[in-house]
């Protein structure tokens, strides 16, 4: 039997901030939630119209939120089962991250997050055979990144 090559695991503390370049977002706290199987980001304003889905990124609560639209042709709605087992039909959009200086494609759904701390969660879709996560820390991307990773933006 032939020896599989282990992938060496990148590890994620409970929080971060990260970027989302194709959606102008930087430094953007998010929250890894090993429990959600999605990842969610919060959206102020969503409006579908002729095939195209248009979004606004904005929130008093979370002022890395710029407010700049953004718009989607590749998008879909997908069905969410919240921790107290409420199901919520979402918008789900593909877009980049950026973790430890490296883009990822990542799903999203969109969702309204004004009254959560964190605008965006990271679930267990996103971090498989990428990221362990030690409770414990905070910051590990952010921290790696902002000595080693130029966080330009345009």
């Amino acid at each position: 039997m032939a020896s599989e090559k282990r992938k060496i695991k990148q590890i994620l503390g409970r929080v971060d901030k990260i970027d989302f370049p194709e959606l102008h977002l930087k430094s953007i706290d998010v929250k890894i939630d090993t429990g959600a199987y999605t990842s969610a980001i919060h959206c102020s304003k969503i409006r579908e119209e002729e095939g195209k889905l248009y979004c606004v990124f904005e929130s008093k609560g979370h002022p890395n939120f710029n407010g700049k639209a953004v718009t989607f042709e590749d998008y879909s709605l997908t069905d969410v089962k919240s921790s107290n087992g409420y199901k919520e039909n979402r918008y789900k959009i593909k877009t980049t991250t950026v973790f430890f200086g490296k883009s990822y494609k990542i799903n999203l759904t969109l969702s309204t997050r004004d009254d959560m701390k964190f605008p965006v969660l990271i679930g267990r879709q996103f971090l498989k055979q990428k990221f362990l996560v030690d409770v414990d820390l905070e910051n590990q991307s952010f921290n790696c990144t902002s000595n080693e990773y130029s966080h330009s933006i345009t």
